[in-house]
């Protein structure tokens, strides 16, 4: 079975964290995966955009450490990173989901 690349916590980067966050798809994304509290399939995170367009955008949520993505048999359930990010970077992510739940 094929594993997918996540960085490690220390590698993870708050530039890059906070270029992901700037594109509006993957701020939709981080907040439905924070909302849902559990892991989510990529069919459950359409978004009603192309399949490709959402690979590229979980790609970049992976590789600035937000999400992680595990293959469970045929299904890719992707979870928020949340309590990682958090010990890194205190309050960021949380401050991102508070402003994302009053718009």
């Amino acid at each position: 079975m094929r594993q997918i690349k996540h960085p490690s916590i220390d590698q993870v980067e708050l530039t890059d964290i906070m270029y992901a966050l700037s594109e509006p798809t993957r701020l939709e994304i981080v907040g439905r995966l924070a909302n849902a509290g559990r892991k989510l399939t990529c069919g459950e995170l359409d978004l009603n955009r192309p399949k490709s367009s959402m690979s590229h955008h979980f790609k970049i949520l992976r590789a600035a450490g937000l999400v992680e993505t595990l293959i469970e048999g045929t299904e890719h359930m992707n979870a928020l990173r949340i309590a990682e990010i958090e010990q890194k970077f205190p309050g960021v992510l949380q401050s991102v989901l508070t402003a994302l739940n009053k718009s």
